[in-house]
């Protein structure tokens, strides 16, 4: 088998088997086809596509280019949940847990920060001493002893996704709903988890610009999952304006924090609800979503999830004394403001741009081996169809370098839209997806 002819065929149009998928995988993890063909390969799939066929044994391919995690000697439904990217998306931080503290085991591989994206672990290791980099048997241990842990994916999980994704980001062929769907679902399903929600985000800050988009690759990562006897659901969010008020790392831990003592930012809040209820209802801890999201709202009033964030804390060598008193966490040394020019309504936040704010004052990482600032970031004052005057604040910006400052302010002033009328507001969750079918919010 010549990889160039499968390059022709798939350039061409036609359907790859499993045993030319599996050839094409193995090869490439072994060194054997080069970053210039495997690029060509992934520029005829971005443009000719993968039927669900395809993608199932391209998933299957990634998955056992690697070690599958055992979780089994972890009692009770274990429920993995993922999302596909956004800003001031700080859901994990308080989902694991809240859903542990309601008796489903959370054992979390999540990722760093690239891009106008910030990652779970670079916001756990803002808390001191937190360590992010456990081998698999203490990791199980602090699972069946807290309920929860979250912890950077071992080298070994999915290898083939980490030479591909590498690939993908140079080659303009990361926004493929074929590659999409590998990628993450053979991280997910080479993680062990008997259940997985994903958290599809649609809008200016997520990869799937257009609803439709988001809407297909829900559907497509629900079928996959099945297909590997995964109980899945995906819920497709909004992400037009970021999520909650607080952009950089320790600044969304401390916002986390705020959800567990059940306050915090309402869409935020809102959200980890809605993923919770579905990750008990796979969990069997509630009967159905309406039962799962009272069992929630009710661990957050009673305090039950703030105190299982401490044990997991202290369980990962954090202090879980700064879970008590965030303002221990890292903060930068300067604040400024960023002010309305003119009065009127906030018509559009662009995620993106404020990402990349954030991004520029050193929050996040525009290559892998960028260093990142802990403490530095961005308190939004301000969302999609609140009222503002002119001179009133927008954004509170902390920052430690002043030459770093002048491009992210210019940047972030220009994420801001505001119009004479207030604008309609579009609904956080738009759909959730499960094997039953599609269930609308819009």
């Amino acid at each position: 088998m010549r990889f160039y002819d499968l390059i022709i065929k798939k350039r061409d149009g036609q359907e790859l088997t499993k045993k030319e998928i599996n050839f094409m995988i193995k090869e490439y993890c072994e060194d054997r086809i080069p970053d210039y063909q495997m690029s060509a390969m992934l520029m005829a799939i971005y443009f000719q596509g993968m039927n669900i066929d395809e993608i199932k044994y391209l998933t299957m391919a990634m998955v056992h280019s690697g070690k599958i995690i055992d979780l089994s000697s972890i009692p009770g439904i274990k429920v993995d949940k993922h999302s596909t990217g956004g800003v001031g998306d700080t859901t994990t931080l308080a989902l694991a847990p809240m859903v542990a503290a309601a008796g489903v085991p959370v054992a979390k591989m999540s990722g760093r920060g690239l891009g106008h994206t910030g990652g779970t672990i670079d916001k756990l290791e803002s808390i001191k001493g937190f360590k992010t980099e456990l081998g698999l048997n203490k990791f199980i241990n602090i699972v069946k002893k807290v309920g929860a842990s979250i912890i950077s994916p071992t080298s070994d999980l999915a290898p083939a996704d980490k030479k591909l994704y590498a690939l993908r980001d140079v080659t303009g062929t990361i926004d493929s709903i074929p590659l999409i769907v590998s990628s993450i679902m053979s991280k997910k399903l080479a993680a062990g988890a008997d259940a997985i929600v994903l958290d599809v985000t649609t809008g200016s800050g997520a990869f799937m610009k257009e609803y439709k988009d988001a809407l297909k690759l829900g559907k497509i990562m629900v079928d996959i999952g099945l297909e590997f006897g995964k109980e899945t659901v995906s819920v497709i969010t909004n992400m037009g304006e970021p999520l909650g008020f607080a952009i950089g790392n320790s600044l969304e831990v401390k916002e986390a924090i705020e959800v567990l003592k059940n306050r915090g930012p309402e869409d935020l809040r809102d959200l980890c609800l809605v993923l919770g209820a579905y990750m008990l209802e796979l969990g069997g801890a509630a009967k159905n979503y309406e039962e799962g999201r009272k069992r929630l709202e009710k661990i957050l009033k009673e305090g039950t999830a703030f105190s299982k964030f401490k044990e997991m804390v202290a369980a990962q060598g954090g202090n879980p004394e700064i879970i008590d008193k965030p303002e221990l966490l890292p903060l930068a040394k300067h604040c400024t403001k960023i002010k309305a020019v003119i009065t009127g309504y906030i018509q559009k936040i662009d995620s993106q741009l404020i990402g990349e704010s954030a991004m520029l004052l050193g929050a996040g990482r525009e290559k892998k081996e960028s260093e990142i600032d802990l403490s530095v970031g961005i308190i939004l004052k301000k969302k999609v169809g609140s009222k503002v005057n002119i001179n009133e604040d927008l954004a509170e910006v902390y920052y430690n370098d002043s030459e770093k400052l002048k491009e992210a302010k210019n940047k972030l002033l220009s994420s801001f839209v505001i119009g004479d009328k207030k604008p309609k507001k579009i609904p956080l969750i738009l759909a959730a997806i499960s094997k039953e079918g599609v269930k609308e919010f819009r």
